[in-house]
This record gives C-alpha cells, sequence and structure tokens, in this order.
C-alpha cells in the first residue's frame, strides 16, 4: 500500500531515476550514430532550455521528456539505420546487465536505486519496441526498426 513515507521513494523516482534511464536511452542512439559517421543532438525534458553542452540539451522540466535526432550516416544500410533506432534500448538492456553483473560480483552494493533503475529501464526499453506510429513522422523504435528492416525505410530518429 502507498504511504506518505512513500513520497520521498516516488519523487527520487521521479526526478532522479527516471531522467537517468532516459538519458542512457538517448546515450545509446548518439552512441550508435556515432559510430556510423552521424552526427546527434538529443534534449532531455521540455520547456526552457537551460544549458547545452556537445549536443546534448538540458530543458526545465528535464524528467518529462527526451528525444534524439540525427544526421545521415556515413555508413548508411539497414543495419546501421536499425542499430541507431535500437541504440537506446540496447542501452537500457545493457546497462541493466553491467548493474547485475556488479551487483553479483560484490562491485557494488544492492540498492534501491539500482533497483529502480532496473525496473524503469525495462519499461522504457519495451514500450520503445511497441511498433507504434504516433503521427507526424514520430515513430516508436520497433517500428522504426521493423520499417528498416522489413521495407528499407529511412526513417529519420525523432522521438
Amino acid at each position: 500500500m502507498f504511504q506518505l513515507k512513500d513520497i520521498w521513494t516516488f519523487l527520487w523516482s521521479f526526478l532522479l531515476v527516471f531522467p537517468t534511464v532516459s538519458l542512457v536511452h538517448q546515450l545509446g542512439h548518439a552512441f550508435f550514430a556515432r559510430i556510423f559517421g552521424g552526427t546527434c543532438t538529443f534534449a532531455l525534458g521540455r520547456g526552457k532550455k537551460l544549458f547545452e553542452f556537445g549536443g546534448i540539451s538540458i530543458h526545465s522540466i528535464y524528467f518529462l521528456d527526451s528525444f534524439c535526432k540525427y544526421t545521415s550516416l556515413k555508413y548508411n544500410n539497414r543495419l546501421t539505420n536499425t542499430l541507431v533506432h535500437l541504440g537506446g534500448v540496447i542501452f537500457n538492456f545493457g546497462s541493466i546487465l553491467i548493474i547485475n553483473m556488479s551487483i553479483m560480483q560484490n562491485l557494488i552494493d544492492p540498492d534501491i536505486f539500482f533497483y529502480q533503475y532496473s525496473y524503469f529501464s525495462l519499461y522504457f526499453a519495451a514500450f520503445s519496441l511497441l511498433p507504434v506510429n504516433f503521427g507526424n513522422g514520430k515513430f516508436s523504435d520497433g517500428y522504426a526498426a521493423y520499417r528498416i528492416v522489413r521495407y528499407g525505410d529511412e526513417l529519420q530518429l525523432e522521438n
């Protein structure tokens, strides 16, 4: 049962854990875009831009949303485009694996942050993989990957 004392855990999750998951997800897209010769910019949040560094902008409502946009890739084919679109999911799953392995090897202690991070990463990745066309040229990662693999579409990542 949710109690008043749980509000701190909720705020911690909402204001720190979930934005961290979102940041790791966008870093996955950026990583694959860059290794395949593209450039990438992404924003964490909505609202007034607070600051920007290296193609990453942080906005005042940083916990609300995130999006990524990349330029054409130097190595442009179905595989590279699919990896860029699935890069966020790969980073989310990879970070869960790294955390769990680190805990099992006693490199880090189990902590509520890691539990919540893994939970939200799994949640974020699962919803990203759902094949959804949101309209106005915006697609879920899963939908974009499907269209690229199946039809060879060149879809811009902007989600």
